[in-house]
């Protein structure tokens, strides 16, 4: 019997099983493939529901299903931590001592927060990248009529690239319909000399705030906050007072990965077109924890699914894996709360801001809702 581990069950994780669970069935059904799915937590978590949170849009429950009600029964679905993933002798390790083996195994564990490693941050920030940071949010903003919101770009690269400038312009016409928007200030900081890091999103975004009236900083990487001053201050010396900072903090990869030896930096290194880990052949990596030269979105991790699953199905049949990943990642931009943009790009292909409008933000949402369908493999 061949057997495949997916460790991590994001977005990448999900979809891959429920692909490979379709793709093999019959392999599956006669008991010549295993396809196991692992996670620590027996939910499954769409985090772009969090960007909605603050405004009341969304509630963190919109954002989570039981992993049980959208992977295949043909799955293997094992809730634990994996302590340990030894690619010599293709084996993982759980919490509770167990371990499994394996033929084949696609790391899928996305990316974690790290906001203590700016001194000051956990205790003068927030943020919107997680359920608990959300809520407190959507607190904040609620009790917030005047004074100076700041949104600084700290980790990079993050999730879900475009959310700080999603998040900004969100702001700005929540604050109109409110009234109160000649009473709040709003300044975006990024830390290179542009607003975004890809360049037609930093144009066109940079084009809105100035007709917003929207401070932007750039070349500002953030170091420390003073939570009692309301200051953060960036390594450049510029200095900020702020009334409300959002900040989007450090991302890491899983100590997982650098244990195994997967990835000095806690990414996983691949190929960027096959996802093979560069260290262990018969590893893949998918999503977030993939080192690939494209956005950390859930777009990625969907296209990266696809082709894993192709390939796997390729090699536990004896064949020769041909899918390849060509960096293709799709994202909407909100615009405000009634418009959005929409982007496509590859490895060759750089962005096309379309312009914004009703329509593209009605998408958006459309999407945000048959989401657990395509996780499900349903779309």
């Amino acid at each position: 019997m061949k057997r495949i581990v997916i460790v991590g069950a994001g977005t990448g994780g999900v979809v891959l099983a429920n692909k490979l669970a379709d793709e093999l069935h019959a392999e599956i059904d006669a008991g010549e493939v295993a396809v196991t799915l692992v996670d620590e937590s027996d939910e499954h978590v769409y985090k772009p529901t969090f960007l909605y949170v603050p405004f009341g849009k969304k509630t963190v429950a919109d954002a989570r299903r039981p992993l049980s009600e959208l992977v295949d029964r043909r799955v293997d679905l094992r809730i634990a931590r994996v302590t340990d993933l030894d690619t010599d002798a293709k084996r993982v390790a759980f919490a509770d001592g167990e371990t499994l083996a394996y033929d084949y195994a696609t790391v899928a564990t996305g990316a974690r927060l790290t906001p203590d490693e700016i001194p000051g941050l956990v205790e003068g920030g927030h943020h919107f990248y997680g359920p608990e940071g959300a809520e407190a949010l959507r607190d904040e903003l609620a009790a917030f009529e005047s004074g100076h919101l700041v949104l600084s770009v700290i980790g990079v690269p993050h999730m879900c690239p475009a959310a700080p400038v999603e998040f900004v312009l969100m702001a700005d016409q929540w604050f109109r319909d409110r009234g109160i928007r000649d009473d709040v200030e709003i300044t975006y900081t990024y830390p290179i000399n542009r607003t975004h890091g890809l360049e037609p999103i930093a144009e066109w975004a940079s084009e809105q705030f100035a007709e917003r009236d929207i401070n932007a900083e750039t070349f500002f990487n953030a170091d420390s906050v003073d939570p009692d001053e309301q200051v953060v201050e960036s390594m450049e010396g510029t200095e900020l007072d702020y009334d409300l900072l959002v900040a989007i903090p450090p991302h890491d990869g899983q100590p997982l990965i650098a244990d195994a030896g997967l990835g000095d930096d806690g990414w996983v290194e691949v190929d960027r077109h096959t996802l093979q880990a560069a260290r262990a052949p018969d590893v893949y990596a998918i999503g977030d924890a993939a080192d690939v030269p494209t956005s950390k979105a859930g777009s990625v991790a969907h296209y990266q699914a696809g082709v894993v699953a192709e390939r796997l199905a390729a090699q536990v049949r004896g064949g020769i894996p041909t899918a390849t990943y060509d960096g293709k990642t799709m994202c909407f931009l909100e615009a405000g709360m009634d418009e959005a943009t929409f982007i496509e790009f590859d490895y060759e292909n750089p962005p096309f801001v379309r312009e914004e409008s009703q329509a593209v933000h009605w998408a958006k949402l459309a999407y945000n809702q048959t989401y657990w369908l395509t996780a499900r493999g349903t779309l």
